[in-house]
């Protein structure tokens, strides 16, 4: 009797199929352009599953798979069956869970640490940088934000001040870890390329070359980039600014640590863009652990090689979901 069990020491992402005391690795991917649960008809973005199955899954994603069949001869869908998920909590945790995984399938590796080294280094120079940059700035944001306590009362003076030091120390930050993304991006898209050969048994490649796939690396990293000044303005704005400002750089955060996994896949950016649409709850969750990781000392030096793992292990785990790796095709299921 066949069944896929999780190997020891990977929390349940390195699945393998295990015969006897024979351990094989598992087929490949089968999400691409033409075979993910996206497909692009006239300009808009739907959803399918491939397989019609009643899936008894993972801890955090036990649903039904609907039956959807390809599109007909003239494009359209047929209407989709919704797919039957968690609870938001569930699905928050499960994105903020695929971080730990980062770091504990970073450190149980030791032949990932030469990839992860360049990165940890200038994550941890730009991190400095940014919060001296914010630190020295804040006096100066300060003046030109804030009116004196004369004029705007003292209790309205200390809570501007107190939202202007938090949002200019968060924007440094998040403008520091940006910069060591965009720096370290090509030697971070080859460790995530390295984790995927080794949780799937093979490397998987359906984009269209190296340097498309690059260039939807710097180009994910610069929308990540360009999140810090949102960040600033919206913590800027009482009360509902902050928790705004949080959930967007979340999800520039996760945009951006699973832009190369889904390049390899050959989804191009606005393909990319409905996937965290689709995964918005396991998305936000994973970006907003990422954020608040930058404030935990030590951990915060490996932040940028750990995302980077735990990015293309949540498309890992979100693609298994898709299409169960040991549910038979219908075919196969028919001839039995």
């Amino acid at each position: 009797m066949r069944r896929y069990l999780p190997a020891m020491g990977t929390a349940g992402f390195e699945r393998r199929k295990v015969s006897g005391n024979r351990r094989d690795p598992r087929p490949p991917p089968r999400i691409t352009l033409s075979t993910s649960f996206m497909v692009v008809v006239s300009g808009a973005i739907f959803t399918r599953a491939r397989t019609p199955c009643v899936a008894r899954r993972r801890l955090w994603y036990p649903r039904l798979v609907p039956d959807a069949s390809a599109p007909d001869a003239g494009g359209a869908l047929p209407p989709a069956t919704p797919l039957v998920r968690p609870g938001a909590a569930r699905r928050l945790g499960a994105g903020a869970w695929h971080v730990l995984a980062g770091f504990g399938f970073l450190l149980r590796r030791p032949r990932l640490w030469p990839l992860a080294l360049l990165p940890a280094v200038l994550a941890a120079a730009c991190l400095v940088g940014g919060l001296l940059g914010a630190v020295y700035s804040i006096h100066w944001v300060e003046g030109l934000l804030v009116p004196s306590p004369e004029k705007a009362g003292t209790g309205l003076w200390f809570i501007l001040t107190l939202v202007v030091y938090i949002g200019t120390i968060a924007s440094g930050l998040v403008l520091g870890l940006a910069a060591a993304l965009l720096l370290s991006a090509p030697v971070l898209e080859r460790l995530s390329r390295t984790v995927d050969a080794l949780v799937r048994g093979e490397p998987v490649d359906r984009s269209r070359g190296l340097k498309w796939e690059l260039a939807q690396s710097f180009r994910g990293t610069l929308y990540f980039l360009a999140a810090a000044p949102g960040v600033f303005l919206l913590d800027l704005v009482p009360l509902v600014g902050p928790p705004l400002a949080l959930l967007w750089g979340a999800h520039a955060l996760a945009f951006q640590q699973t832009d190369a996994t889904l390049a390899r896949r050959g989804l191009d950016f606005a393909a990319r863009r409905a996937w965290h649409r689709y995964w918005r709850l396991e998305s936000l969750g994973f970006g907003i652990t990422g954020l608040l990781t930058l404030i935990v000392p030590l951990a915060n030096l490996l932040v940028a090689p750990a995302l980077a793992v735990g990015g293309t292990l949540l498309v890992l785990e979100l693609e298994d979901q898709l299409i169960p790796p040991d549910v038979p095709a219908p075919a196969a299921a028919g001839a039995a």
